[in-house]
C-alpha cells in the first residue's frame, strides 16, 4: 500500500476510533440523560438524536456501503426519537458501530479505495465514502460539544 493510502486509512481510523468518540464521551459524561435529549426548539436536534444519527450514518456508509454488510437504517427515526434513551445505551450503540466500521477499514486494500459504490442514493467510491463519514462525524461532534457547553455554561 502506498504511504498516502495507508496514511488516509490510518488517520480515518484514528479519528473514528479514538478522537471523535473521546470528545463525545467527555461531553455526554458531563450531562444527565435528560440533558442529552434537550433541544432548544422542535427544529433542532438533541445530542441523543445526533448520536443515533452518527450511528446510522457510519453503519450505512462504512459497515454496509463499504463492508457489504446488511443495512436496515431508518434515518428519519434517528431525528424523530423523543424517548429519553439512557446515555450509556447511546454511547454503547455508537461504540459498537464504530468497532464494526474499524474492522472494515483495517482490512481495506488500496485497490478498493477507488471502487465504485452506491450508498444512500449516491454514486461514490470507497475513499469518498470514508472521507464523507469522517467529515460528517467531525461536524456532529462539534455540535455535541457546543450543545454541552451551552447547557453547562463552561468547558
Amino acid at each position: 500500500m502506498t504511504d498516502a493510502a495507508q496514511t488516509f486509512l490510518n488517520e480515518s481510523r484514528r479519528y473514528l476510533r479514538d478522537v471523535y468518540p473521546a470528545s463525545i464521551d467527555r461531553a455526554v459524561s458531563a450531562l444527565t440523560d435528560e440533558q442529552i435529549w434537550w433541544r432548544p426548539n422542535e427544529y433542532s436536534n438533541s445530542i441523543g438524536n445526533l448520536i443515533l444519527h452518527l450511528s446510522g450514518n457510519v453503519r450505512q456508509w462504512i459497515v454496509a456501503g463499504v463492508g457489504g454488510q446488511p443495512n436496515e437504517r431508518n434515518r428519519q427515526q434517528e431525528f424523530d426519537e423523543r424517548r429519553t434513551l439512557p446515555k450509556d445505551e447511546l454511547v454503547a450503540r455508537l461504540m459498537t458501530v464504530l468497532a464494526e466500521a474499524d474492522a472494515v477499514l483495517v482490512n481495506l486494500q488500496e485497490s478498493e479505495l477507488s471502487e465504485a459504490r452506491q450508498i444512500h442514493g449516491s454514486d461514490t467510491t470507497v475513499m469518498k465514502a470514508v472521507y464523507h463519514v469522517v467529515e460528517h462525524f467531525a461536524m456532529h461532534t462539534g455540535q455535541i460539544q457546543w450543545i454541552t457547553k451551552s447547557q453547562l455554561g463552561r468547558q
